[in-house]
């Protein structure tokens, strides 16, 4: 049974720091390209970062981009997302993802990131 479990989310003041963390089950991880979406209250969800098996290509949704880093350890079966300088407008649900051509994306339950004073 595959499972994605995502963990690290809660309250942060803004220009603060978060680091989320997801660990994988019941596939192979380390063939999969590992990603983070968020979605907001009354938004589509959008990607935050991606990073391939190799870990030797990454990709940024616009807004995080020199803020959000996102890596992975094969070994472990986890992938990370370390958020900083967050803001008001990072607030979301996040949702780790497994990702692999011609099979459906693999999804955790999202873990909620709220960003406020």
């Amino acid at each position: 049974q595959v499972q994605l479990v995502e963990s690290g989310g809660g309250l942060v003041q803004p220009g603060g720091s978060l680091r989320l963390s997801c660990v994988g089950s019941g596939f192979t991880f380390s063939r999969y390209t590992m990603a983070w979406y968020r979605q907001a209250p009354g938004k589509e969800r959008e990607l935050v970062a991606a990073l391939n098996s190799a870990r030797d290509y990454t990709i940024y949704g616009d807004s995080m981009k020199g803020r959000f880093t996102i890596s992975r350890d094969n070994a472990k079966n986890m992938v990370y997302l370390q958020m900083n300088s967050l803001k008001p407008e990072d607030t979301a649900v996040y949702y780790c993802s497994a990702l692999r051509p011609g099979v459906p994306n693999y999804w955790g339950q999202g873990t909620q990131v709220t960003v406020s004073s």
